[in-house]
């Protein structure tokens, strides 16, 4: 029997921005990653372009890699 995945909220996402000893969490086409572990989410801020407690799905668009970065940080839920 498979788990049901973690529902996590906006409001939750938002707290969890990496500032203050919190995890770092982003949100992208609805699933959550924990990008704390990452050397290029340090206090929750990608390199002074993005801010971890956020949805990303739009900001994607300009980044100059793809969805893929998202394979090497672990998921945390879903966002609803």
């Amino acid at each position: 029997m498979s788990q049901e995945p973690r529902k996590i909220t906006k409001d939750e996402l938002g707290q969890n921005n990496g500032q203050d000893g919190k995890p770092a969490y982003v949100a992208f086409k609805g699933r959550v990653y924990d990008v704390s572990e990452s050397a290029f989410w340090l206090y929750g801020d990608h390199l002074g372009a993005h801010q971890a407690g956020k949805d990303l799905t739009d900001e994607m668009e300009l980044a100059p890699h793809r969805e893929e970065v998202f394979e090497r940080v672990k998921e945390v839920g879903v966002l609803v």
